[in-house]
């Protein structure tokens, strides 16, 4: 690809003017060229600011995937303010927290959220005017019919932020990622480089638009000029169907969802042999799923490692690693090699030098993706992005010699034992191989002897009885001793925030009261 844009509506400008009749975007019944696509985002800049939105004010939207998103962060790109995406999954105390952080003046609202924000309508002080979205009650429509298209485009600076996604937040309230035109250009041109996205290929768009795997994807697919097929949720069978019905080429799902894929009756059968790119990430994969997949989309599968604060994706394990060569199977468990204009590092988290190939320490990441701070907040940007532009993940890793990057825990999450530090994800994997586990997390807990040990918290798979015992012996014969739990405990369930994660915070919470731990 030849052109460079310095701001992302130069893409939309471009493929309506070179391509105005080909489709660009499918959502259900809705078909949009890239003409009728741009016209609309033109209408919905001239409605914003009719509205009074000036450049660096923010609009929020809370609504299941629907164009309108999209068009949103187009128009707010061409106007010079940002659209804040929130994640619907938040309880309402959160969603409202994340509303007033981005000083939302205008809220975009779906019709399966329009009751939750008429009772906390009270509580939203910068929301001059909430606009519903989709439904009986849809007025974005009216709100964008009403205007003629704008064409004018603020002269966006590269490091301004058009989109800002909140992220998940284990410890505390969301930050709000600031996510430039620099950062979303230099993913979506690193990313189709390394995975060959052309004007030819249709992208899939099934993750929610206010995860990175969801934005990101779709101004991939306007980057390349590929077609856009957009779902409002991500339904197992609904993804399969429309892999095949549309010849889907590029895709990004998380290893949850790709679970479900696998227990959808008649998988295998289905025709899936479009896709070139079956990306997935966000959550580690556990082996056995791991496996199922590979039967599924032999061939198609780029394991693949990122952050809202790189705008998406920074290293990948491409198909030729997903095999199964008993000398290259440790490499499943690998996040692959940096993609095209990423540098990867891993460095003593206390020192911020460099550790030796193999050594664990912190993932460091340096890249024209990174965001441009977290909204509001000097501070947390000071402590994630170094004065040379750094960004301390926060993720324990190694580096092989052979230049994988292995992702093991989050620092936090980290246990120290009589001086050996493990790593919770280390023991995860052995215990979900066990047939009795459906869902597994490892934590430290007080001991005695050794300051933490290692205690694993299980679920049961459906049918099962887990006699810790028997987990403990298993454990033993596939670990060094050291890392071995010396507990295990049977929950019905294992606490998760909205994006799925498991609130390791809280597993330890019980244990450590009144003690101190600094790894939290």
């Amino acid at each position: 690809m030849t052109l460079q844009p310095t701001d992302v509506t130069a893409l939309l400008a471009r493929w309506a003017s070179e391509r105005p009749d080909d489709e660009a975007l499918r959502f259900g019944e809705v078909r949009h060229t890239w003409a009728q696509l741009a016209e609309r985002v033109h209408r919905v800049a001239a409605a914003l600011r009719a509205d009074g939105l000036v450049p660096g004010d923010r609009v929020a939207v809370l609504d299941l995937n629907h164009p309108s998103c999209l068009e949103l962060t187009l128009a707010c790109a061409q106007v010079g303010a940002a659209n804040a995406v929130v994640n619907f999954r938040l309880a309402p105390p959160e969603i409202v927290y994340v509303i007033n952080d981005a000083q939302a003046r205008i809220l975009f609202v779906g019709p399966e959220f329009a009751g939750a924000v008429e009772q906390v309508r009270d509580t939203l002080p910068t929301v001059e005017r909430v606009v519903h979205v989709g439904g009986e009650r849809d007025e974005y429509e009216t709100w964008l019919a009403a205007r003629q298209p704008d064409t004018t485009v603020h002269p966006a600076r590269p490091d301004d932020c058009f989109v800002q996604l909140y992220t998940s937040g284990t410890t505390g309230f969301p930050k709000g990622a600031m996510l430039t035109h620099r950062g979303m250009l230099a993913h979506a041109a690193n990313v189709a480089e390394d995975f060959e996205l052309s004007a030819a290929d249709v992208v899939q768009i099934a993750m929610p638009l206010f995860h990175v795997g969801g934005t990101s994807y779709a101004l991939l697919a306007l980057y390349g000029g590929a077609r856009l097929v957009m779902l409002r949720v991500p339904d197992p069978a609904a993804v399969l169907d429309m892999i095949e019905r549309e010849r889907i080429t590029h895709t990004f799902l998380v290893p949850a969802l790709m679970a479900a894929m696998a227990q959808v009756p008649g998988a295998a059968d289905r025709d899936c042999s479009s896709l070139r790119a079956l990306s997935y990430g966000a959550s580690p994969m556990p082996l056995p799923v791991m496996r199922a997949c590979l039967k599924l989309f032999p061939g198609k599968m780029h394991q693949v490692y990122g952050m809202t604060e790189a705008c998406g994706v920074v290293s990948s394990l491409g198909p030729d690693d997903h095999c199964d060569d008993p000398a290259a199977a440790h490499r499943l468990v690998s996040a692959g090699t940096p993609i095209h204009g990423v540098q990867i590092e891993i460095r003593d988290p206390g020192t911020g030098e460099p550790v030796p190939t193999g050594e664990p320490g912190e993932i460091w990441v340096r890249t024209e993706q990174l965001m441009a701070g977290y909204w509001g907040k000097p501070d947390a940007t000071a402590s994630a992005i170094t004065p040379d532009g750094w960004l301390r993940t926060g993720d324990g890793g190694h580096r092989d010699t052979d230049g994988y990057i292995y992702v093991t825990d989050r620092i936090k999450d980290m246990i120290i034992s009589g001086g050996e530090n493990i790593y919770p994800a280390e023991i995860e994997r052995v215990l979900a191989e066990h047939p009795t586990v459906a869902d597994v997390a490892v934590i430290g807990v007080p001991d005695e002897r050794w300051g933490e040990a290692p205690k694993a918290i299980v679920v049961a798979a459906p049918g099962q009885t887990v006699d810790p015992d028997t987990l403990l012996a298993y454990c033993r014969e596939n670990l060094a001793s050291f890392k071995c739990p010396k507990s295990v405990e049977v929950l019905d369930e294992l606490p998760r925030n909205p994006t799925g994660k498991v609130l390791k915070k809280d597993l330890r919470t019980p244990y450590w009261e009144g003690r101190d731990r600094t790894l939290v």
